[in-house]
């Protein structure tokens, strides 16, 4: 597994790896991550629990987590360690790592079989998403097979990446349903919404801000309680100040992993403004602990939820509010049975079946040819007049780097793993 994104930090990309590498250790499996170092201290080589060994490359961030994309300097890192560890399979994952695109692209140079996992969706027309775009072609140009999240995530990826839609595959994200038990709460009167979110502008914060007076206006009955940290949190501030609020919207900052089942069985509705979502794990959580979910219909969000788990809105003021009113209505009448939600998600959604199902990708990428470097060159070229030159020059000149690595650093001389991996070792 390679990504810029894991932990120590926090979020949905990385919770997704660790857990999808924890499924396959317990399968029988041998995985080890490859992220950049944390500093002070985290780096080198860590062990998580259950036996999940982790190399923290030395090489600096350039922002939000990710790493520069150094192609020729991550190559002598990379090297040694598919080399000791006997890799036969390279996932990368996020479309803004930096790590797993370059580990894809030195791939062939080791005859390993790459998977690619897309977790985001991104504009086709905006600046960012152009730039993007470009990369991640160039990146999976050669790629064996991809996965996105939703069945909206992979048309974003395919059209993106200009990928073949047969080796793209869609597996969702799940969730270990016992760290989301539903609390019993004695009867109230008072509804909680809760919002839990990076305060951003891509998750609609700018709505929340909006709609979140006019509920309060609405409905006396009616408190909002928002996690999360970020750039318009001072938006959250402002408003709050300006229609007075204080008793009405509680505002707790950041939330880790750990806390968000506390901060849900806090609520009865849970909301999410994004204005766009490739998948998003939230409301699964949300839903799991019992929690009626109001979402704007953007991006994968409508293939997470039965329909009467969920109520839509369209990205403006006035649909969020109607939506707002619909659900405090089904939960005054009591329609909503959170025990029996909590049963409906933790049938659908288990990482014993997600990875299963990943398997099912690697088992079948290990049956195809795989690709030659004439026929990844023709690939390459295609990017366009631009873009197909620079990646055809990066593509020679790693070639030639990595003729130069093995003279001067043979595999004779690297200290290799054993082949022992048993997870027998780590049950305890």
């Amino acid at each position: 597994m390679v990504c810029d994104f894991f932990h120590p930090n926090v979020g949905g990309v990385e919770n997704h790896i660790y857990l999808l590498s924890v499924n396959l250790l317990k399968r029988g499996h041998k995985v080890v991550i490859v992220t950049h170092s944390y500093p002070p201290s985290r780096v080198g080589i860590r062990w998580l629990v259950p036996g999940l060994k982790v190399y923290h490359v030395p090489l600096p961030v350039l922002v939000s987590g990710a790493t520069l994309p150094n192609y020729l300097t991550f190559l002598p890192w990379i090297r040694p360690i598919l080399l000791r560890e006997h890799i036969t399979i390279i996932h990368g994952h996020a479309s803004l790592s930096s790590f797993a695109q370059e580990a894809i692209l030195h791939s062939h140079l080791f005859g390993i079989r790459t998977v690619f996992t897309d977790h985001s969706l991104f504009a086709l027309d905006d600046a960012t998403g152009i730039l993007t775009n470009k990369l991640l072609a160039a990146a999976l140009n050669n790629v064996d097979a991809a996965i996105c999240v939703s069945h909206t995530a992979r048309e974003n990826t395919v059209l993106r990446a200009n990928l073949d839609p047969r080796t793209v595959y869609v597996i969702p994200n799940a969730l270990i349903a016992e760290q989301f038990q539903p609390q019993a709460v004695p009867p109230s009167d008072t509804i909680t919404i809760v919002v839990i979110s990076r305060l951003a502008y891509r998750k609609g914060v700018d709505l929340l801000v909006a709609s979140a007076p006019r509920v309060c206006a609405a409905f006396p009955n009616v408190r909002f309680l928002i996690g999360g940290d970020g750039p318009k949190m001072i938006d959250l501030l402002q408003m709050r100040e300006k229609h007075m609020l204080q008793d009405r919207i509680e505002l707790v900052g950041a939330v880790s992993h750990s806390d968000v089942r506390n901060l849900l069985i806090r609520g009865t509705i849970y909301l999410n403004t994004s204005l766009t979502e490739a998948f998003g794990i939230g409301l699964l959580e949300a839903a799991c602990t019992g929690l009626y979910v109001v979402s704007t219909r953007v991006g994968g969000v409508p293939e997470v939820l039965p329909e009467d788990m969920i109520s839509f809105a369209h990205p403006n003021e006035d649909d969020v509010v109607h939506a707002l009113t619909k659900a405090i209505a089904i939960i005054k009448a009591g329609e909503h049975d959170p025990f029996r939600a909590h049963e409906r998600v933790k049938s659908m959604y288990s990482w014993e079946e997600i990875t299963k199902r990943t398997e099912v990708v690697y088992e079948d990428i290990m049956k195809r040819t795989p690709i030659d470097l004439w026929t990844r060159i023709h690939r390459t070229l295609r990017l366009g007049p631009f873009a197909g030159i620079i990646y055809g020059i990066i593509l020679v000149v790693e070639c030639l780097f990595f003729f130069v690595l093995e003279w001067a650093f043979p595999r004779e001389d690297i200290h290799y793993v054993k082949e022992d991996w048993d997870m027998a070792k780590f049950s305890e």
